[in-house]
């Protein structure tokens, strides 16, 4: 049975006492998202998307908040004139679960 694609898997609300995403497990789970979402420090991912303008970004943070809301997993989003950043990590530990990655690529699925 084929993997599923990180799109198609459900977020995990985290309770803690897990322990961040580390070594190989995070290369390989952040080499699925593609060059465009930077893993910084190994503690969190983030991608800046462009817009053309202010309204399409902000269609995109609205689509954003929606798949939030849905997966019960919440991005810091950041929201500019053409622009949107999102920054993503797991609070309660302090570091990368799945479901950051799981997140962030629904999150491409709706840029336009």
């Amino acid at each position: 049975m084929a993997e599923c694609e990180l799109s198609d898997k459900k977020c995990i609300p985290c309770a803690g006492g897990v322990p961040p995403l580390k070594g190989e497990e995070l290369r390989t789970i952040h080499e699925q998202l593609g060059a465009d979402w930077n893993l910084v420090e190994d503690h969190h991912i983030d991608k800046e998307y462009v817009f053309d303008d202010f309204l399409g970004a902000l269609k995109f943070t609205n689509k954003v908040g929606e798949i939030a809301e849905n997966e019960g997993h919440h991005p810091d989003i950041y929201l500019a004139w053409g622009k949107v950043k999102l920054t993503l990590w797991t609070h309660k530990i302090d570091g990368l679960t799945e479901s950051d990655f799981i997140f962030a690529a629904k999150a491409d699925t709706v840029y336009p």
